[in-house]
């Protein structure tokens, strides 16, 4: 099956899938973007994806495309012809197009609107995290307001291609001050040595992952010790066990910070269990919703 994507009001082949040269996203990486998962053809957790969405555009002063009911039938249409029934949709937004000039254009200048799906192999997943992955940390070179899920991600490539020729997964960045703030596309989590459970406060040089908030939720009442709170690198590497988490990852558990080994080098049980909390989480979300063909025209 040809994938789809959307642009702009149409459903295209995604090699005739283009935008204008002057897009302010391509220009100028003026846009906003979201990863939802999908599961059983249903967006986990679409609400909180639909929040963020709406809070880096008004963070950036970029207006809404469509209204956001809209975007949610579009998404479903991308899912549906593409056939997808687990797997993860793209949505980005940009400033749109106007005459190359650094400052937002005047006018009534329309949002570019992109949306992309592709499936992800399920049990290829479930073999990496029986395995645990190797992470290693870089420098925090982005800019200071990576609250903002934009599409300005060149720091973001450097240091995961950096963690790809070391053959690691992923890199968790490091502030001048020495803490881990997070992953290059993840959120970063470690069980100290004395056993509490720790990541960064989302307010603190980091995003707030859709899946970080789930997995605060499942802590909630839980007997695990937990602080929301910074962390060195000599922390991380002293833990019981670290993992992280993202969209694409769900709960990944790390066995490896900078080629020394974590929790013996295997995936450690607070870490484990997540993960299996997460995907009881994701399948009881897609049992409450089968999407049905929309009658929206090309």
């Amino acid at each position: 099956m040809s994938r789809i994507a959307y642009v702009n009001g149409r459903y295209l082949p995604l090699g005739r899938a283009t935008v204008h040269i002057e897009d302010r996203g391509y220009q100028f990486a003026d846009g906003v973007y979201e990863v939802c998962l999908i599961r059983n053809g249903h967006f986990v957790d679409e609400a909180l994806h639909m929040a963020r969405l709406s809070r880096s555009l008004g963070e950036l002063k970029i207006r809404w495309p469509v209204i956001p009911n809209a975007l949610a039938v579009i998404a479903r249409e991308i899912v549906l012809r593409n056939g997808i029934r687990d797997g993860l949709l793209y949505i980005q937004i940009t400033r749109g197009v106007a005459p190359r000039n650094h400052p937002f254009p005047s006018g009534n200048v329309t949002p570019t609107l992109v949306l992309m799906a592709r499936s992800t192999d399920l049990a290829a997943g479930d073999r990496q995290a029986e395995e645990g992955v190797a992470v290693v940390t870089r420098p925090d070179i982005r800019w200071q307001r990576v609250d903002i899920k934009t599409v300005s991600l060149l720091p973001n490539v450097l240091a995961k291609q950096s963690a790809k020729e070391e053959g690691a997964v992923e890199a968790w960045l490091v502030d001048r001050d020495g803490f881990i703030t997070e992953g290059s596309s993840t959120n970063a989590w470690i069980v100290s040595s004395d056993g509490v459970l720790m990541t960064r406060k989302a307010s603190d040089g980091i995003l707030r992952g859709v899946t970080r908030t789930v997995v605060f939720e499942m802590l909630d009442g839980s007997d695990i010790r937990f602080e929301e709170r910074r962390f060195t690198v000599d922390e991380a590497l002293a833990a019981r066990e670290a993992f992280l988490t993202s969209a694409g990852n769900l709960v990944m558990p790390v066995i490896s910070i900078d080629r020394k080994p974590i929790g013996g080098g295997k995936p450690g049980p607070i870490a484990t269990e997540l993960r299996r909390l997460f995907l009881d989480h994701a399948k009881a979300s897609a049992l409450r919703y089968t999407p049905q063909a929309t009658n929206m025209s090309d």
